[in-house]
């Protein structure tokens, strides 16, 4: 299985823009420059789809989880902050915060504590990152 994805850069860094796009057509020439990366600017920016990514794989790896124990989630809602910050080796992704509330009927503790723990550290993209990952869970049951 391939994803592809493509970018495009036009100019010098603080006043270039880009544009980035990706083989499914989701993203279909969506704008990022230094603007939206380094300020407020309209558009997108590398670390912000690496942040939906990550919250979007956990989910899903989640959701495989909890399969596992026989659990179908009434909802799974993940938010991921990513800290992009400058370091001695330059601009880095220094960690991942992954913000969970999960509403499963019956609420079985200990069961979704293995589950998300399990997802953390099984998810595609979190096995992709060279970074600190941490998480934070709301059960709802």
């Amino acid at each position: 299985m391939l994803r592809t994805a493509s970018a495009q850069w036009r100019g010098g860094l603080k006043d270039g823009k880009g544009t980035i796009s990706t083989g499914s057509g989701t993203l279909s020439n969506t704008q990022y420059s230094f603007g939206t990366r380094f300020e407020s600017g309209t558009g997108t920016n590398p670390e912000e789809l690496i942040a939906a990514a990550h919250a979007g794989c956990f989910s899903m790896a989640l959701s495989a989880e909890l399969g596992k124990a026989s659990i179908t989630p009434e909802s799974i809602e993940t938010k991921c902050t990513v800290t992009f910050e400058k370091t001695d080796a330059g601009f880095t992704i220094t960690e991942s915060h992954l913000d969970l509330k999960a509403r499963i009927r019956g609420g079985n503790k200990a069961a979704f504590d293995k589950a998300t723990t399990d997802a953390k550290a099984g998810c595609p993209i979190s096995r992709v990152l060279n970074t600190k990952i941490t998480l934070s869970t709301n059960l709802e049951s």
